[in-house]
Parts: structure tokens; sequence; C-alpha cells
């Protein structure tokens, strides 16, 4: 990913949240393992304090398993429940922020449109924030032995 890490949350966090956009961007699939810090940008190792607290969120949330020991692999419809999540946060917490400026600032759903339009391909590979917790078992599951 080539998003920049930066100081306005907890490292780990930010690790947490790579790897959902990663899911919802679907450049991991169902049953793959999670990715390398390398794949995450290189800043924090999976097996560092905050790598395993990235992780060990997922884990709480139902995005993984026993990352030190199995390692963790994407359950079968864990791409779905976190799109819904994602979805119900932006309806619930974002959406409300957006459209009070778009009110405020007097635009037209077609000035909207063809912002959107000329910023899309920028957008793509881009990947909202998510504090959604979803349980562990419906996410990630452990690599049999």
């Amino acid at each position: 990913m080539d998003r920049e890490w930066n100081d306005s949350q907890p490292i780990y966090r930010q690790l947490r949240d790579r790897v959902v956009a990663m899911i919802l961007d679907g450049v991991l699939k169902e049953g793959d393992p999670l990715p390398s810090s390398a794949q995450c940008g290189g800043r924090v190792s999976g097996e560092s304090a905050h790598g395993l607290k990235g992780y060990q969120e997922l884990v709480d949330e139902g995005t993984g398993g026993d990352a030190a020991r199995l390692g963790m692999f994407i359950n079968a419809g864990a791409r779905g429940l976190l799109l819904s999540g994602e979805r119900e946060k932006f309806l619930g917490e974002e959406w409300p922020r957006v459209y009070a400026t778009i009110q405020r600032l007097g635009l037209k759903a077609e000035e909207l449109l063809d912002g959107a339009k000329s910023k899309s391909a920028e957008a793509k590979g881009t990947a909202a924030k998510t504090e959604k917790w979803i349980p562990s078992s419906q996410i990630l599951r452990r690599r049999s032995v």
C-alpha cells in the first residue's frame, strides 16, 4: 500500500486499518493469510508490540486467529461484514458532517458528481478508516494444523 504512516493515531490502529482496507479493496481475499508488515508499508513488524496489537484488534473484531503461532487467515464472509460495518459507520458518523458541509457550501448534486468523476482514478485503492468492531469468529479463522 502506498499510504503514509501518520501521527494522528497509534501505529497499531493504522496497521489494523490498512489490513481492513486491503480486504475491502479486494487485495486480500477469503482464505488469504494476513500480510506481512512490508506489505502494509514496512514501518512496523508483525512480531513487534505494535504489530501484534494491531493484529490482536483484528482478532478481537473477528478478523484473525493466533498470528504468532499458527498465522491468521481471512474468514469466509469477512469482506461483506467489514463492508457492512464501513457503510454503517460512514452513514452514521461521516455522512452527516459531509451533508452539512454540502448544504453550507450550497453544492448541487451535479457539481459533486462531476468532482467525483475527476477524482475517481485517484481514489481507487484508498479505503476509509473503520472502528466498527466485528466478532473475530466472523472475519478470520485459524489455520488447521
